[in-house]
């Protein structure tokens, strides 16, 4: 079977330069690896979010991999920290302006001060929603309220997933941005609050293992559990494509 060198088990996923991004219109824009793949597997509401994305970034080594083992093409991983410094170069070079929804009043306040140091030209607002699995109509309706009246060329939500990239989808149509991020632990690595692994750990292809051996009690499940999960379905995928595969009996 041939495939597109972006597609990926139903997944459209973006194989281009975050510079080429067009702002002409609205863009929702979320991530996938192999955890939110395994999640998404279970939750209809997550999998249609990331399916309805007008650009699916490949955030994760094991996403990488698995395109290349699938269709033989390779991917580019670019992160949602790679998207979040994309844009605060092109907002600051327009003078623009972002809007930060999600996370603690603290970690906002961390942004704002270094966004101001790092990017003066970006006018910024934030909002922190009450932390809770569900919002009611009126705190939707207040959050999408705040974001419009400021009006924002870039909205970055940081509630993590599957909750933001659901919320986006669902409140997408209300928003006047030009570009809607769900960009989840950015707002922690940017806020200096969590410690991204460093370039060196990037490049090798292991960033997850330093951050599995600072955060073991919160990333395990993602890595020992959801490993194994995401390595099953890419041995039925490739067998799905390449039945002749299969061992036969002699």
């Amino acid at each position: 079977m041939n495939h597109p060198p972006n597609s990926f088990m139903s997944y459209q996923l973006f194989n281009g330069n975050l510079n080429n991004l067009s702002d002409s219109s609205k863009t929702v824009i979320n991530t996938i690896n192999q955890y939110s793949f395994c999640v998404a597997e279970r939750d209809n509401d997550f999998k249609e979010a990331l399916m309805d994305s007008d650009v699916l970034l490949p955030d994760g080594i094991g996403i990488v991999l698995a395109v290349k083992s699938v269709t033989g093409h390779g991917l580019k991983k670019i992160s949602g920290t790679d998207l979040h410094e994309n844009l605060l170069e092109r907002l600051n070079s327009n003078n623009g302006r972002c809007f930060y929804l999600g996370s603690n009043k603290n970690t906002l306040q961390k942004i704002t001060d270094r966004l101001n140091l790092e990017y003066p030209a970006i006018t910024c607002e934030t909002y922190s929603p009450t932390y809770k699995a569900h919002f009611g109509d009126e705190e939707n309706a207040e959050m999408i309220n705040a974001i419009n009246l400021f009006q924002p060329d870039v909205l970055f939500v940081g509630m993590t997933a599957p909750k933001q990239e659901k919320w986006v989808h669902q409140h997408k149509g209300k928003i006047n941005a030009q570009f809607i991020c769900s960009i989840g632990a950015v707002f922690d690595f940017y806020a200096g609050t969590v410690k991204r692994p460093s370039k060196f750990w990037i490049d090798l292809g292991l960033e997850w293992f330093i951050r599995l051996c600072k955060e073991p009690k919160r990333m395990w499940k993602r890595y020992f559990y959801y490993g194994p999960v995401f390595a099953w379905a890419l041995l039925k995928e490739k067998l799905r494509n390449h039945p002749h595969s299969l061992p036969t009996a002699k």
